[in-house]
Formats: structure tokens, sequence, C-alpha cells
């Protein structure tokens, strides 16, 4: 072979070398966990041009995720809902992750109503706090977060001051599984950081968090059968239902949250109990509306 083209042979397969190497090491990084228009700061997404300081994401962003609306304080989620039409819930031992459903299938009608599309966050919380309705909590400052350490009574008693209640279980598991069961709001696989925010106090997303992240900032794990416009029903606050019935001490959140490492946590149908004086840093809750 001529000198010339074994020169050209070995810068091809130099080339071809560098090209593998480059799609290894993409391949290997850490996994994406930001939506477009929002940049990874420690355990955060933040707004494009905002900064971490403390935990939080300060400064005006110039861009954010979409359905998030920047201000001077933040990227923050507007104030809408969701209309869900009457279905059947149904859940059942072939639901190979179910949790608490043991032998015999069920089956729930659930009729029409509306449902806040994000979890209720603390520029909303303080406008109920400003009416002299709503205690006020320990806030962090940043209006897109959503509020965490309501007890139920007072996640209820904003619910009744935005016009609305607070969803009942089979409410919330039908907005995340669907006519169709869904695993997961989005679908029956794909359990991972860019659709959901969980695993970020102690990986697999993220070290070090101390608190959730903004409502709406994981718009790849929306709803299906919602149109894309239900957010965060997995991850981010595992959020309040109403007890199953009136004067129970204890009532269930749903949907995990921040805190949680297992995608286990994330599924539609899962639920913990606990008591209905819990303040926690990772429950929060959203409301439901009659149609």
């Amino acid at each position: 072979m001529p000198g010339w083209k074994a020169g050209l042979a070995a810068v091809a397969a130099l080339l071809i070398l560098g090209v593998v190497v480059l799609l290894a090491r993409s391949r290997a990084g850490p996994p994406a966990r930001c939506a477009p228009g929002m940049v990874p700061l420690g355990p955060r997404c933040c707004g494009e041009g905002q900064r971490l300081e403390a935990g939080r994401c300060a400064g005006a962003p110039g861009r954010c995720a979409a359905h998030l609306t920047p201000t001077p304080a933040g990227c923050a989620a507007p104030s809408a809902t969701v209309p869900i039409a009457a279905g059947t819930l149904r859940l059942g031992p072939s639901d190979w992750e179910a949790q608490g459903i043991v032998g015999a299938a069920r089956e729930a009608f659930v009729p029409a109503f509306s449902l806040d599309a994000f979890e209720v966050t603390e520029q909303r919380y303080a406008a109920c706090v400003a009416a002299g309705v709503c205690p006020p909590l320990g806030l962090r400052g940043e209006p897109g977060l959503p509020v965490t350490g309501a007890t139920l009574d007072e996640a209820a008693r904003y619910c009744a001051f935005a016009g609305g209640s607070l969803p009942s279980r089979d409410q919330l598991a039908f907005a995340a599984a669907g006519p169709s069961g869904r695993r997961y709001p989005w679908g029956d696989t794909g359990a991972v950081c860019r659709r959901v925010a969980f695993g970020l106090k102690a990986g697999p997303c993220g070290w070090g968090a101390t608190g959730p992240e903004l409502a709406g900032s994981h718009p790849d794990g929306a709803a299906a059968h919602a149109g894309g416009r239900l957010f965060d029903l997995a991850g981010n606050v595992a959020e309040w239902a109403a007890p199953d019935l009136a004067g129970d001490t204890i009532s269930g959140i749903h949907g995990g949250s921040w805190v949680d490492g297992a995608a286990a946590a994330l599924r539609s149908w899962n639920r913990r109990l606990v008591p209905v004086s819990t303040r926690a840093p990772d429950i929060g809750f959203r409301c439901a509306y009659a149609r």
C-alpha cells in the first residue's frame, strides 16, 4: 500500500476510535434529569440563568421548563385545573407491583372531576395565608416550589379556600393510572430521572437535596391520558388524599417523593398510611374540584 493511502487509513481509524470513545463517555455520564429550559445545579433543576444559593434557585431565570413562567423570583407554575372524564379504576393481582392488593381485583367507578394540574405551590398557599384562612408554614421563598409541611387539615383548609377539596384515594390513583391502569402516569416503563423528581437525597438522581423540585419542572413525566397536562403525580412530593372515612386519624399519601430512591414508590397505586397530623418536607398536596 502506498504511504499516502496508509496515512489516510490511519487517520480514518483514529477518527472512528474517537467517535467510539465519545459515544462511550456520553453513555457513561450521569443520567439526564433536567428538562429543556432548566439546568442541573447540585441536586436541583433551576431555570436557565439562575444560580444555586443554600439549596435555592436564586436570581431571575431567562428560561424555564415548558408550562412554567419565568418570574423575578424564579420559575413558577400557573394556577390551572385539568378535567378528568368519568371512568373505572381497575387494579388487581395481575399488576406485578401492586401494593396492598392481594387476592381479588379491585374496581371503582370514579365520577368526572377536575384536578389541579400542579401541586399547590408556595405562591398559591401564600395567597391563602394573606387572606387569613390558612396558617403560616415555613416557606422557602421560591414561588414555584410545592408547599410542604402541611397537615391533612391544613391542606383541606387550603383546598376549601380554592373552591375544592382534597382528592380521594381513587381520584388520585385514577388521575395517575388512567382508564388503562398504567404503572406510572406516563406509561408502564421508564421511571427515569428526566421524568420524575425522585432519588434526590441519596441517589440515583441526585445527592444532598433538602426539599422538592419546582412543581411541573419534569414535563416528560406528565400523565399520558390527560394530554400531558397533569404534572408530578409521581415523585416530587407525596400527596395527601382525603381519609376513607370522616374522622379517621390516618390517611394515605400517594405517588412517592423526592426522598424515595426506588421506582416502586412512584407507581400509580402506591399509597402509604400516615397520621393526619404528620408534617414532613416530602408531603404536599393538590386539590380536586366537582364537575
